[in-house]
C-alpha cells in the first residue's frame, strides 16, 4: 500500500506505540494514529508522511477492539490527559512494561536486560495532588454540545484539546482528581462567570482570569487554591478567597499568582497569599513536605512512596554510606534516605528548589543531608570525596554528556538510576554500561491512564 499524505486509508492497529498512540503497519509501513487500540479497524487520514514512518489523525473507528472499553471520564476521548482510560490497567502495566523493555533493547542496544512487573498504582482514579485547570473566554464544545443550536460557545475553565494552546474542554467532572477538588472547580467556575471580568485571550492577550491551580495534601488532606490572573486586584480576589474558605474547611491556603507573560505559564511574576499559609504540608512516610504553590512535587504520592521504596531497596544502604544525589530538586529522595545512610548531598541547579530542601530538612530534624546549589557538571569535579551510591534523577531529556562523562570518572560502586523517559533512560544506561553492569530495572506507575512511566535501575561498577 502506498500511502499518500492527506489521503484516507482503512488500518488495522496491531501495537501501542510508546507515546500512548496506536501502531499499525500496512505492508510493513509503520502508521501512528491516536486514540488507537490493538485490534481497532480504523479510518484515519494521513497527516504526516517520512520516509520511514507517517502519522494518522483518527476519523472513525470501522471496528472497536475487544480491549476497548468504556472510559469512566466523559471527556477521555478529547482530552489530553487520560488518552488510555479505555484500556483496562492491568494490560496499561503490560504495554509500559513492553514500551521499558523495547527502549532498552532498540534504543540503548541493550539485550536481556531484567525488567520486572511494574509497580501499579493504588488507587488509580482521583490520584493526582496537582491539578492545572486553564480559563478560556471560548471554551471548546463537545460533539454533543455542537448538535445543540442554542448552546452558548462561553467561558470554560478546563484542560486544553491536544495539539492546541487555546481550545478549552469546560471540565464539569476530572476523575484523576479527589472528589472535593472537582466542587472546588464548579465554585470557582461559577464565581468567574458572575465576576464581570472576562478570562484571558491566549491569542489577544486581554483579559483577567488564567488558571485555577488545585493542590491536594493526601497525608493531612488539606487544600491549596492558587488563582493565577493576569493583573493584581486584591478585592476580587479576596472574595473568591472569602466564599471558598468559608465553604470548604479542608481549604488551608489561598494563593494569587499574577503574570502578564504571553506565554500559557502558570506561575507569576508576583504571588500573593490572599488566606491562611503560603504553603500546604504533605507526608511521604514518616517525612513531612512544606509545598508551596509553584514547587515541584510528585503529583501522585502514594506511588511516589512506592518508586521511594524502591530507590531505598536498590540503593541497600547499611547506615555508613555516603550518598550523592544529582539533580536533587526539593531533596525528597536524600530525605527518605536520611535514616539509613552515614552522609548524603544533593547538587541542584535552581535557587528555589535549593532553599526548600533545606527547610524539608531542618523540618524533619535531619541533619545528615547537605545541598549544594550548582550546574552538576561543574560541582562534581569538585567534590572531595567518591560517594559509595549515587542517586541519578534527571529531568525527562535525561543527562548532558558531560555529566555522564564526569559520572564515568567518579567510579562510584552502585548507581541508581530513576527516570521518567523510557527513551532517554536506555540512552544513559548505554552510555553508562562502558564501566557498568545494568543489573535490573523496576518500572513504578505514577500516572495510570497515560503512557507515562517510572523506572528505577540498578547498575553495579563492572
Amino acid at each position: 500500500m502506498a500511502l499518500k499524505k492527506r489521503k484516507a486509508y482503512e488500518l488495522e492497529i496491531i501495537d501501542l506505540a510508546y507515546g500512548g498512540k496506536g501502531l499499525a503497519k500496512p505492508d510493513g509501513f509503520p502508521v501512528f494514529i491516536d486514540r488507537c487500540l490493538p485490534g481497532d479497524i480504523v479510518f484515519a487520514k494521513i497527516i504526516k508522511k517520512k520516509k520511514s514512518w507517517a502519522e494518522g489523525k483518527l476519523i472513525r473507528i470501522i471496528k472497536e477492539s475487544p480491549m476497548r472499553s468504556r472510559g469512566k471520564c466523559a471527556y477521555c476521548n478529547y482530552c489530553g490527559g487520560c488518552k488510555w482510560q479505555q484500556l483496562d490497567y492491568d494490560r496499561q502495566l503490560e504495554y509500559k512494561k513492553n514500551h521499558v523493555s523495547e527502549s532498552l533493547a532498540h534504543i540503548g542496544k541493550l539485550k536481556g536486560i531484567q525488567v520486572n512487573d511494574v509497580i501499579g498504582s493504588d488507587p488509580i482514579f482521583g490520584y493526582r495532588n496537582k491539578m492545572e485547570f486553564s480559563c478560556s473566554p471560548l471554551r471548546w464544545l463537545m460533539p454533543s454540545e455542537l448538535e445543540d443550536p442554542d448552546i452558548k460557545k462561553d467561558f470554560g475553565i478546563g484542560l486544553h484539546v491536544p495539539g492546541t494552546f487555546d481550545k478549552v474542554i469546560d471540565i464539569r467532572q476530572c476523575e484523576i482528581m479527589p472528589p472535593l477538588g472537582n466542587e472546588i472547580l464548579h465554585d470557582v467556575r461559577q464565581f468567574i462567570k458572575t465576576s464581570g471580568l472576562p478570562a484571558y485571550h491566549l491569542r489577544t492577550h486581554d483579559g483577567f482570569w488564567r488558571f485555577l491551580m488545585l493542590r491536594h495534601s493526601v497525608g493531612f488532606d488539606r487544600w491549596m487554591v492558587n488563582i493565577v490572573t493576569k493583573t493584581k486586584n486584591i478585592e476580587i480576589i479576596g472574595k473568591l478567597a472569602e466564599r471558598l474558605v468559608e465553604k470548604y474547611p479542608q481549604i488551608e491556603s489561598v494563593m494569587n499568582n499574577i503574570t502578564d507573560a504571553k506565554s500559557g505559564v502558570s506561575a507569576g511574576q508576583e504571588e500573593i497569599c490572599i488566606r491562611g499559609e503560603d504553603h500546604i504540608k504533605e507526608k511521604l512516610g514518616r517525612f513531612v513536605f512544606k509545598i508551596s504553590a509553584n514547587s515541584f512535587f510528585q503529583t501522585n504520592t502514594r506511588a511516589c512512596e512506592r518508586l521511594y521504596a524502591t530507590v531505598a531497596e536498590y540503593a541497600g544502604l547499611t547506615g555508613g554510606e555516603i550518598v550523592l544525589d544529582l539533580y536533587s530538586g526539593t531533596g525528597t529522595i536524600p530525605i527518605w534516605l536520611s535514616g539509613q545512610a552515614k552522609q548524603l548531598y544533593g547538587i541542584e541547579i535552581v535557587e528555589s528548589a535549593v532553599r526548600d530542601a533545606k527547610k524539608n530538612a531542618a523540618l524533619n530534624g535531619i541533619e545528615n543531608c547537605s545541598f549544594m546549589r550548582g550546574d552538576i557538571k561543574d560541582v562534581l569535579p569538585g567534590l572531595e570525596k567518591t560517594p559509595d551510591v549515587m542517586i541519578i534523577d534527571p529531568p525527562r531529556v535525561g543527562m548532558h554528556k558531560d555529566v555522564v562523562r564526569q559520572v564515568l570518572n567518579l567510579r562510584v560502586p552502585k548507581i541508581v538510576y530513576v527516570s521518567c523517559n523510557p527513551a532517554t533512560l536506555a540512552r544513559d544506561l548505554e552510555m553508562l554500561t562502558s564501566r557498568y553492569e545494568v543489573q535490573q530495572v523496576q518500572p513504578v506507575d505514577m500516572f495510570p491512564h497515560t503512557y507515562h512511566i517510572e523506572s528505577v535501575a540498578l547498575l553495579k561498577q563492572r
